[in-house]
């Protein structure tokens, strides 16, 4: 969601700051602002909009020299997307700025007492309402750090909340709980940033903030201290990754770059999980043998695009470890008293770390006394470090809001786990699990074959940009994959699109498709006889009422092409295996029709990225 970041130093603020809320875009945003101190004092600059209309006003109406200032783009939660509404709010008389990115849930109530009091408000949001109190507390005599930590003790919701002062010019502010803050370590310049991405350009040093800590920024100092006033432990890593990673590299979107870094990344996430023994180490997971042998009930959770990978690694799991599996939307979890116990394993997938229902999953599970182990493609994030234990992806920076790289390396990480599960329950012996690795460690290569020739996909595009509906059907691990073929397609083309298991076509969905409806449907490998066979007749029922057919089946198949108004080949891999390469098609045919219908593939409207808000 919305995008924070702050600067201090000798550079020029406003540049630096611009840049990074323009790293920042693919979060999603209807408004920027900035607030910069000047020698006239704090200059603030904020539009609905894009970033360019930001840019345009501090074109029209240009700000002081300045070092020093904060940014913001909103996603907007209290107020309209409307210029006023816009980060960053300013105290009642105009000495604090502050940019804010959650919800503050008792804002109604502080409000009122700020309206009894006096103020008058600028604007609908949560927001100003935190500017006002910060203020009040610095001209009653107190630091802005003071003024900071007093002002979070008051707050009820998930916050990161960044501030300046114009009577503490060289300082900076920030304060989080429950949402994404990180900083960047300069050599005579620092930076507060929602994503390191904003300030990859200058440094790849960077400390993670933990749960209720405050940090206090100067051009040489950084102090991080807890919302209690203690001294904090500073955590710093290095980024892994340069700017680079984050660019478009000739491609004309995001998400198509990140369709086709799919196979490095799936290789780079399986990279080193096996040792000198020839045993499957995941160094990650800091929780003893006997737990999970233990183990007698898993739960995966997660949002989106990540409970579809759930649901395929459900699947694989089960299969491999014969341990019960459930898959639960994460907004849904801790609201339907589920069973948990000191023996159920909770696993959550998110790709950003910050996902507001999942973290809320994780610390509901870990009151039960459950086991939490998380997937995720962000170090550093507050899910992991929440969690008892981690399998980090490697995908690198995903920017596109659709999720195409996150998605398919949360596969691999789900069977990895799984086989992981089956090794150390001794459910799969070595020899086996090798043989299922080995089977992994080739998929980069025939994820390229996919990506090679998508000839067949790109055209299906074209010919298909007046249609306004399809439906997508799969059986087994298929089932999934057509879920989330449905979503990508619904996320940036914004045409109807639904996913259905094909076996429940005739109790329902069936009354659906009529004639030359576009159809596509995901055939199991023929080597699960039973299931082939199914997916067959569920497409000759479709036929028969004149759907067209768009057949993803793995080379060889001739019958499945007989039945194919189209057929989009794949190379043969196990069963379990066959969603890492059905979606890819899927990802690029949503890509190639969105473009060709003018949508921002990049951004699609009122979505974010990363939702930090519940």
């Amino acid at each position: 969601m919305c995008g924070i970041i702050g600067y201090i130093g000798s550079g020029d603020a406003q540049r630096v700051i611009i840049s990074g809320l323009k790293r920042m875009e693919y979060r999603g945003y209807d408004s920027s602002g900035i607030a910069l101190l000047t020698d006239k004092g704090l200059e603030v600059r904020k539009k609905a909009g894009k970033l360019a209309n930001l840019e345009a006003e501090l074109e029209s109406s240009p700000v002081g020299a300045s070092t020093h200032g904060i940014g913001h783009t909103r996603w907007a939660t209290h107020g309209g997307p409307t210029d006023m509404n816009a980060h960053p709010h300013l105290g009642s008389t105009g000495r604090v700025a502050l940019v804010h990115n959650g919800i503050i849930e008792n804002y109604a109530s502080l409000r009122a007492e700020l309206a009894d009091a006096g103020v008058v408000f600028a604007s609908q949001t949560d927001s100003e309402i935190v500017a006002h109190l910060v203020e009040t507390k610095i001209l009653a005599g107190s630091t802005l750090l003071q003024a900071m930590r007093t002002t979070v003790g008051r707050l009820q919701g998930a916050f990161t909340l960044v501030a300046i002062d114009t009577d503490e010019p060289g300082t900076v502010v920030a304060a989080r709980r429950s949402s994404p803050l990180v900083v960047g370590v300069g050599k005579g310049e620092n930076f507060l940033a929602s994503d390191v991405a904003s300030f990859i350009e200058y440094t790849r040093e960077a400390i993670e903030l933990g749960q209720d800590q405050i940090v206090e920024m100067t051009a040489d100092s950084i102090t991080v201290t807890n919302f209690d006033g203690t001294q904090a432990e500073v955590r710093p890593y290095h980024i892994d990754w340069d700017l680079s990673a984050a660019e478009k590299g000739g491609y004309d979107w995001f998400m198509r770059k990140e369709i086709f870094e799919q196979p490095r990344a799936v290789a780079d996430t399986l990279r080193g999980r096996i040792n000198d023994n020839r045993e499957l180490i995941l160094d990650e997971i800091r929780i003893d043998a006997a737990t999970l042998r233990s183990i007698d009930k898993i739960i995966i959770v997660a949002c989106g695009t990540a409970y579809h990978a759930g649901l395929i690694g459900k699947y694989a799991i089960e299969h491999w470890t014969r341990i019960p599996v459930e898959v639960e939307i994460a907004s849904e979890f801790r609201y339907r008293d589920p069973i948990i116990s000191p023996t159920t394993l909770v696993v959550t997938i998110s790709q950003s770390g910050e996902t507001a229902d999942t973290l809320m999953a994780i610390r509901h599970a870990r009151e039960q006394h459950a086991k939490v182990i998380s997937i995720c493609n962000t170090n550093g994030s507050t899910i992991p470090r929440e969690s008892d234990a981690v399998i980090y992806t490697h995908a690198g920076p995903e920017i596109g809001v659709a999720s195409t790289k996150g998605f398919t390396t949360q596969l691999i990480a789900c069977y990895l786990l799984g086989l992981y599960l089956a090794q150390v329950r001794g459910t799969k012996f070595g020899d086996e699990v090798l043989a299922l690795i080995e089977e992994l460690e080739a998929l980069p290569a025939k994820m390229d074959e996919v990506l090679d020739d998508l000839s067949v996909t790109l055209s299906l595009a074209k010919e298909m940009t007046e249609e306004r509906s399809f439906l997508f059907l799969g059986r087994h691990v298929g089932y999934p994959v057509a879920l989330e073929g449905a979503l990508k397609l619904k996320e940036i083309s914004y045409l109807h699109a639904e996913g259905f298991p094909a076996g429940e076509l005739k109790h329902g969905p069936i009354a659906l498709v009529d004639q030359d409806l576009p159809i596509f449907i995901v055939v199991p490998p023929q080597g699960r006889d039973q299931l082939h066979d199914k997916v067959l007749s569920n497409i000759e029922e479709v036929r028969a009422r004149g759907a067209r057919t768009i057949v993803l089946a793995e080379k060889g198949d001739h019958e499945a092409e007989q039945y194919a108004s189209t057929l989009i080949s794949l190379p043969v891999v196990p069963t379990l295996f066959q969603p890492v390469l059905a979606i890819l098609p899927l990802q690029a045919f949503s890509c190639e029709l969105a473009t060709l219908r003018g949508c921002d593939v990049d951004q699609p409207r009122n979505l974010a990225k990363s939702v930090t808000v519940e």
